[in-house]
């Protein structure tokens, strides 16, 4: 169809995005890339030595990736195709192939760029494998997830991924001036206005020169100030995506401030999460998870405060139920941390995993009827309450994992609450070690 408007005529004077003015015709010309696509870029070396293989291109939108797929077509001798994984099934995907068969017999590559190519099924990556595999097409794929979650293992191995990354303020400057220079007139922005058009960029170029292409149609006046920059232009919220890459990424900087007992950075990064459209009971379900893994024994109301506030937190609601949700994260952040618990029960799924089927020691199983009496079932069993302390100090593991052999998988640590526990084993062991020898 573009072909047929070209050659009427009709697209000559149509109106193109000052995105795609702007766009590079050189792999230099690219901003905030440099890791990739300067003197040194990786994506240089393998153009100069002709070291092109297949390539997953990673990173945030409106930071390249289309563009440079484009550059770097043109800088070979392959026959450039595109699809978007959006638009393109598998019965497209067949005739692409089958075309670059065709290009191949006549000794001509083909680099296939595919967009979104994370939104292909597993079905649909695993029809690129046979024609990566034999040379018949490089592919280079975009994406904005993790490539780790969501591209086949098979693909991954066939192809490097390059990481794009958000384009820095100085990046950001950059496409800015161009666009100046392109249309002949400065931004009307003041300084501090300026600034915060950078800030709401957040990183992506595409988003940045949209804003200016509103900018540039302002009819002329007085510089903006960031409040009249607020209203003309509508900030966009925090690039986040609850369902896909950025909502892993987020709740681990979440979890990870809390076992750090950073509570500002807690605080920050969930706030950043609701803010973003994420249910709270995301939130509230990561901190139970922290309560258990993190705190643990050192502290165990941890766990009870924490579903206590979102117990409260459901009942009451939003805007109110925020002060729970505080409380919460408050609380998990500040309380003394160990995973003494956490890391016992690994060890011990580890050595059950390991010892299979060990039977049990007889002492300590029910004997209800009296086959299983006369089989030595419950023999010589002791009811603790009848032991001082309630302690009778009798051995529990099988006899293969008994005496020396004896794992000791729970190890509390001097914080908080476990100190106590701590104590108490060590006052348990030496009961157990008087009695055995008595």
């Amino acid at each position: 169809m573009a072909d047929l408007f070209t050659s009427a005529g009709l697209a000559k004077d149509a109106p193109r995005p000052l995105a795609d003015r702007l766009r590079p015709r050189r792999l230099d010309e690219v901003v905030g890339q440099e890791h990739l696509t300067g003197p040194k870029g990786a994506l240089t070396r393998m153009l100069e030595t002709r070291a092109l293989g297949s390539l997953v291109f990673w990173g945030p939108p409106g930071t390249g990736k289309t563009t440079i797929a484009r550059l770097v077509a043109s800088q070979t001798d392959l026959e450039f195709e595109q699809v978007s994984a959006i638009f393109t099934g598998v019965a497209e995907l067949k005739k692409v192939f089958e075309a670059a068969r065709g290009r191949r017999a006549l000794g001509r590559g083909t680099l296939l760029f595919v967009d979104e190519i994370h939104r292909f099924n597993r079905a649909q990556q695993d029809s690129f494998l046979p024609v990566m595999e034999d040379g018949t097409v490089t592919v280079i794929g975009a994406t904005t997830e993790n490539p780790s979650f969501e591209l086949n293992a098979a693909l991954l191995s066939r192809a490097r991924v390059l990481v794009f990354r958000p384009l820095d303020d100085a990046a950001i400057e950059r496409l800015m001036a161009r666009a100046e220079t392109l249309e002949g007139k400065r931004l009307p922005l003041d300084a501090d206005a300026r600034a915060a058009l950078v800030r709401m960029a957040d990183g992506d170029g595409r988003y940045l020169l949209g804003l200016a292409e509103e900018l540039f149609a302002l009819p002329e006046g007085a510089d903006l100030d960031v409040a009249a920059l607020a209203e003309t232009v509508q900030k966009r919220a925090p690039v986040y995506d609850k369902g896909q890459d950025e909502h892993y990424n987020l709740l681990s900087c979440f979890h990870k401030s809390l076992r750090g007992s950073d509570v500002q950075a807690a605080m920050y990064w969930a706030a950043r999460m609701i803010v973003g459209g994420e249910d709270p009971g995301t939130v509230f379900r990561r901190l139970a998870c922290c309560a258990s893994e993190d705190v643990g024994m050192a502290d165990p109301q941890a766990m009870p405060q924490v579903v206590a506030a979102w117990t409260a937190f459901e009942r009451v609601g939003w805007p109110e139920g925020r002060l729970f949700l505080a409380q919460a994260i408050a609380y998990v952040a500040t309380a003394p941390k160990s995973n003494a618990a956490y890391s016992a029960f690994n060890a011990a799924l580890a050595l059950a995993q390991k010892t299979g089927s060990l039977p049990p020691p007889k002492h300590i199983l029910n004997a209800p009827t009296r086959l299983m009496k006369d089989l030595g079932y419950h023999a010589g069993y002791r009811y603790d309450h009848d032991f001082p302390d309630a302690y009778a100090g009798q051995e529990f593991f099988p006899d293969e994992l008994a005496g020396e052999r004896r794992p000791e998988l729970y190890a509390p640590n001097e914080r908080g609450f476990e100190r106590e526990v701590k104590k108490r084993l060590e006052y348990w062991a030496r009961i157990k070690a008087e009695r055995g020898r008595s």
